[in-house]
């Protein structure tokens, strides 16, 4: 069948859990995950690249907000190109953009002086760094574009979302998207509390004014629209936008339940992204694919997401979303070992999709083939050595976790003093 996409993650490259970030809302997860040990750029993307790519994922979406920061922006930016082509896998490489609300959804000494005294320097000295211009950080993305395009890699900005980037921000990239035909990619709606920022920063509404300024076009994806309404996927579907479902990652981090049904009855074009959070943390794509469709599907006899269009979602929408191209365009493809897929019975259902989405997952994959190259054979891949690449990351990790675990503890008493910010309401004040 038509390889996966994955449409939007950030290979990073540790799961969370092995982050000790397990059981907190995203606004607590986020700071812990943000100071994890820095390692080569090269083998950082490879492993993260390859366990996706392990369950029939052959386009992966980079929106590039956890850089290793060992060697300048544009070389550690080849070094993931690098290591994309070593696999054998598409990407997209969206440039992260943002110069607000490094901490949590408010100016940075709002925030501070909500934290307990002990915690601040700290906080301020990891969290709180100096930004660059938009029109730096527009200029970067280009200057990356121009060392790795290609027709294997895709850049894209990525502008983390309307709560980290600036309206001057914003407007900035709607305008060199409309120059340069570039995509965008961009969180939108992950939370609840993101919700409640959003109306009280866009009280005309967020998809009007990014609507005005150009920036709703068939060139973005929106990651996640956990909190859309019904008029904002109104909006997408008319502006021809990508909405990306990240099911798993929005259980664990209590973000909530997309509006994914909804969406495919307004027209919006769905794609499938596993955010480096899956269910299981394990990157398989095929089970988000699953999660996916049951949460969506719709109870009882009432109808919901169908299982073509759940699959449609988790294949041709990412490919989309990952490379600007219609999906039935590309010739991916990526194989199961059917014997162990259906290895209870000798007769097939009548339609093979339900048994995927019932059933495969990474270890059933015997083969992916990207772009004519064979990347996945015999459940093995080609280019890389993937358990030693593994083992030598953790070698890697296990060196430089010294800074690591002394922010490990102020980041989980941060975790703590956030909740009394949000649940105050504080970021909804002007």
């Amino acid at each position: 069948m038509p390889a996966l996409a994955n449409a939007h993650d950030h290979a990073r490259t540790f799961r969370s859990t092995s982050l000790g970030a397990f059981n907190v809302p995203f606004e607590s997860w986020n700071p812990i995950v943000t100071r994890a040990p820095q390692v080569d750029a090269w083998l950082a993307a490879a492993v993260s690249l390859a366990r996706t790519a392990r369950s029939g994922v052959g386009a992966i979406m980079v929106h590039y907000t956890r850089a290793q920061r060992l060697t300048d922006p544009v070389s550690e930016a080849r070094q993931v190109a690098l290591a994309a082509s070593d696999i054998g896998v598409r990407i997209a490489f969206a440039v992260a953009m943002g110069d607000m609300n490094p901490i949590a959804y408010a100016s940075s000494p709002r925030v501070l002086e909500q934290l307990r005294p002990a915690i601040r320097d700290e906080v301020a000295r990891h969290l709180d760094r100096p930004v660059a211009s938009a029109a730096e950080q527009i200029a970067l993305a280009d200057e990356i574009a121009a060392a790795i395009d290609s027709p294997m890699v895709t850049v894209q900005y990525g502008p983390r979302g309307p709560k980290w980037a600036s309206r001057p921000m914003l407007e900035a990239v709607a305008e060199a998207s409309a120059r340069t035909g570039r995509r965008v990619h961009m969180h939108f709606a992950e939370t609840r509390y993101e919700r409640e920022w959003i109306d009280a920063h866009y009280p005309e509404g967020v998809l009007t004014y990014l609507a005005d300024i150009g920036l709703l076009s068939p060139r973005l994806s929106l990651a996640h629209c956990t909190w859309a309404r019904d008029d904002e996927l109104e909006r997408m579907a008319e502006h021809g936008v990508t909405a990306v479902l990240n099911p798993g990652s929005n259980l664990t981090l209590r973000s909530g339940i997309a509006p994914g049904a909804r969406m495919a009855m307004c027209g919006v074009r769905i794609a499938l992204g596993g955010d480096g959070l899956t269910l299981d943390d394990d990157d398989d794509m095929l089970r988000e694919a699953r999660l996916a469709w049951h949460l969506h599907k719709g109870w009882g006899f009432e109808g919901g997401l169908g299982a073509q269009h759940a699959l449609q979602a988790a294949c041709r929408g990412g490919y989309f979303a990952v490379t600007g191209q219609a999906g039935e365009t590309v010739s991916d493809r990526v194989e199961f070992d059917l014997g162990r897929l259906a290895d209870d019975f000798d007769i097939l259902p009548s339609d093979p999709v339900e048994l995927v989405l019932a059933r495969a997952q990474a270890a059933h994959v015997s083969r992916l083939e990207v772009s004519g190259r064979t990347v996945i054979e015999a459940g093995r891949f080609t280019g890389i050595d993937y358990p030693a690449l593994r083992d030598e990351l953790l070698a890697q990790a296990r060196s430089r976790s010294t800074e690591f675990a002394a922010w490990y503890g102020v980041a989980r008493q941060l975790a703590e003093d956030l909740g009394p910010f949000y649940l105050k309401r504080l970021h909804t004040c002007a």
